[in-house]
This record gives C-alpha cells, sequence and structure tokens, in this order.
C-alpha cells in the first residue's frame, strides 16, 4: 500500500510558476514509477508527465514539454512537479499517482495508487 498526498497548488497569474509535491508513504516509493495528472472541470483526467522508478526516464505530455519538470528525491519518498509559465488552460486539479512497477507510462490504468489531489487555477 502507498499513500499519496499532493501539495502546493494555488491560485496564480499566467505566466507565473508553482511546485507541486507530492509525499509518499508506505511500501517502497523507490520501486514505483510515478505519474502527475491533471482534471479540468468536465473534462476527464490527462497524463501530464511520467518517471520511471529510477528516475532516467521521463516523458511528458506535448502541452507542457518544456514548461513542466518532474523529479523525484527517493531518499525523501518525494515526487515533485515544477511548473513555470503557466496559462489558464493549465487550471486543473493536480494529481500524483504511483504505479505497481517500475514502469507507469501514460495510461491512467497503469497507476494504483492516487493522491486526492491539489488545485491549481491559473487567471488570464
Amino acid at each position: 500500500q502507498v499513500q499519496l498526498v499532493e501539495s502546493g497548488g494555488g491560485l496564480v497569474q499566467a505566466g507565473a510558476s508553482l511546485k507541486l509535491s507530492c509525499a509518499a508513504s508506505g511500501r517502497t516509493f523507490s520501486s514505483n514509477a510515478m505519474g502527475w495528472f491533471r482534471q479540468a472541470p468536465g473534462k476527464d483526467r490527462e497524463f501530464v508527465a511520467h518517471i520511471n522508478s529510477n528516475g532516467d526516464s521521463i516523458d511528458y505530455r506535448d502541452s507542457v514539454k518544456g514548461r513542466f519538470t518532474i523529479s523525484r528525491d527517493n531518499a525523501k519518498n518525494t515526487v515533485y512537479l515544477q511548473m513555470h509559465s503557466l496559462n489558464p488552460e493549465d487550471t486543473a486539479a493536480y494529481y500524483c499517482a504511483a504505479a505497481w512497477g517500475g514502469w507507469g507510462g501514460r495510461a491512467l490504468e497503469a497507476y494504483v495508487y492516487w493522491g486526492q489531489g491539489t488545485q491549481v487555477t491559473v487567471s488570464s
């Protein structure tokens, strides 16, 4: 069992930056690939970023490439999402998720543990 708690969301203006954190507890965090997903009102939850268990394989959805950076600190059992140049289209609840093994990919179905989410609102 893995428990995930996100933090760092907030209300910001377009162009601002935020850094989300996801603290994990439970089974060995370093064995799990981690992902960030987001869900805007009335829309499906969508993939944002993925990092494998070793941290040496990273993937992003196209719309956040060059603006968002996912990273992890296995010593602190924490995964981060640094977000720059935020725009109103980034407004959503952001969720971190842990895959069962060392690789998760883009599919929601690959992730078995989910946090409660943190809200990011970007005003124009």
